[in-house]
Protein backbone atom coordinates (compact mmCIF):
# COMPACT_ATOMS: atom_id res chain seq x y z
CA UNK A 1 0.00 0.00 0.00
CA UNK A 2 1.50 3.38 -0.94
CA UNK A 3 2.33 5.70 1.91
CA UNK A 4 0.48 9.01 2.09
CA UNK A 5 2.52 12.08 1.33
CA UNK A 6 3.77 13.78 4.49
CA UNK A 7 2.11 17.01 3.43
CA UNK A 8 -1.31 15.36 3.09
CA UNK A 9 -2.56 15.95 6.63
CA UNK A 10 -1.49 16.51 10.22
CA UNK A 11 -1.45 12.79 10.97
CA UNK A 12 1.12 11.90 8.34
CA UNK A 13 3.08 15.08 9.08
CA UNK A 14 3.63 14.09 12.72
CA UNK A 15 4.42 10.48 11.86
CA UNK A 16 8.14 11.28 11.95
CA UNK A 17 9.79 11.76 15.32
CA UNK A 18 11.87 14.83 14.38
CA UNK A 19 8.70 16.69 13.41
CA UNK A 20 7.07 15.88 16.73
CA UNK A 21 10.24 17.04 18.49
CA UNK A 22 10.15 20.31 16.57
CA UNK A 23 6.51 20.89 17.50
CA UNK A 24 7.25 20.25 21.17
CA UNK A 25 10.28 22.54 21.09
CA UNK A 26 8.26 25.33 19.48
CA UNK A 27 5.63 25.25 22.23
CA UNK A 28 8.06 27.30 24.34
CA UNK A 29 7.98 30.11 21.79
CA UNK A 30 9.04 31.32 18.42
CA UNK A 31 12.43 30.07 17.20
CA UNK A 32 14.68 30.36 14.16
CA UNK A 33 15.77 27.37 12.09
CA UNK A 34 19.27 27.66 13.57
CA UNK A 35 17.95 27.63 17.13
CA UNK A 36 15.81 24.57 16.41
CA UNK A 37 18.69 22.75 14.73
CA UNK A 38 21.06 23.46 17.62
CA UNK A 39 18.59 22.54 20.35
CA UNK A 40 17.52 19.28 18.71
CA UNK A 41 20.99 18.44 17.39
CA UNK A 42 19.74 18.14 13.82
CA UNK A 43 21.24 19.50 10.63
CA UNK A 44 19.83 22.80 9.44
CA UNK A 45 18.79 21.36 6.01
CA UNK A 46 16.90 18.57 7.80
CA UNK A 47 15.13 21.03 10.10
CA UNK A 48 14.19 23.20 7.11
CA UNK A 49 12.74 20.16 5.33
CA UNK A 50 10.68 19.16 8.37
CA UNK A 51 9.49 22.73 8.93
CA UNK A 52 8.33 22.90 5.32
CA UNK A 53 6.17 19.81 5.84
CA UNK A 54 4.79 21.14 9.13
CA UNK A 55 4.09 24.51 7.56
CA UNK A 56 2.35 22.95 4.54
CA UNK A 57 -0.21 21.27 6.79
CA UNK A 58 -0.57 24.34 8.98
CA UNK A 59 1.06 22.96 12.14
CA UNK A 60 3.60 25.79 12.26
CA UNK A 61 3.43 29.43 11.28
CA UNK A 62 6.39 31.42 10.01
CA UNK A 63 7.39 35.06 10.28
CA UNK A 64 10.21 36.70 8.36
CA UNK A 65 12.48 39.18 10.08
CA UNK A 66 15.14 40.41 7.72
CA UNK A 67 16.82 37.34 6.29
CA UNK A 68 15.70 35.05 9.11
CA UNK A 69 12.51 33.03 9.42
CA UNK A 70 10.98 32.43 12.83
CA UNK A 71 8.62 29.54 13.44
CA UNK A 72 5.98 28.86 16.08
CA UNK A 73 3.49 26.07 16.70
CA UNK A 74 -0.05 26.66 15.47
CA UNK A 75 -1.94 25.05 18.34
CA UNK A 76 -5.32 25.35 16.61
CA UNK A 77 -4.11 23.07 13.81
CA UNK A 78 -3.39 20.35 16.39
CA UNK A 79 -7.12 20.00 17.12
CA UNK A 80 -7.67 17.01 14.77
CA UNK A 81 -4.89 15.12 16.59
CA UNK A 82 -6.31 16.01 19.98
CA UNK A 83 -9.83 14.97 19.02
CA UNK A 84 -8.61 11.68 17.57
CA UNK A 85 -6.60 10.79 20.68
CA UNK A 86 -9.60 11.64 22.89
CA UNK A 87 -11.34 8.72 21.20
CA UNK A 88 -9.07 6.46 23.23
CA UNK A 89 -9.33 8.35 26.51
CA UNK A 90 -12.29 6.28 27.71
CA UNK A 91 -10.46 3.05 26.89
CA UNK A 92 -7.31 4.06 28.79
CA UNK A 93 -9.28 5.37 31.75
CA UNK A 94 -11.03 2.01 31.96
CA UNK A 95 -7.74 0.12 31.66
CA UNK A 96 -6.12 2.20 34.41
CA UNK A 97 -9.12 1.63 36.67
CA UNK A 98 -8.74 -2.14 36.14
CA UNK A 99 -5.03 -2.01 36.97
CA UNK A 100 -5.81 -0.06 40.15
CA UNK A 101 -8.50 -2.57 41.18
CA UNK A 102 -6.12 -5.50 40.64
CA UNK A 103 -3.35 -3.82 42.64
CA UNK A 104 -5.72 -3.03 45.51
CA UNK A 105 -7.10 -6.58 45.47
CA UNK A 106 -3.60 -8.04 45.53
CA UNK A 107 -2.63 -5.73 48.41
CA UNK A 108 -5.74 -6.77 50.37
CA UNK A 109 -5.06 -10.47 49.72
CA UNK A 110 -1.56 -10.05 51.15
CA UNK A 111 -3.05 -8.56 54.30
CA UNK A 112 -2.04 -5.00 53.59
CA UNK A 113 -4.15 -1.93 53.30
CA UNK A 114 -5.26 -0.80 49.84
Amino acid sequence: MPRAAAHADVFTAVAESPRRDILVYLTAGERSVGEIAAALELGQPSVSKHLKVLRNVGLVDARREGKQMFYRTNAAALRPLHEWTRTFERYWSHQLARVKERAERAQTNRGGKP
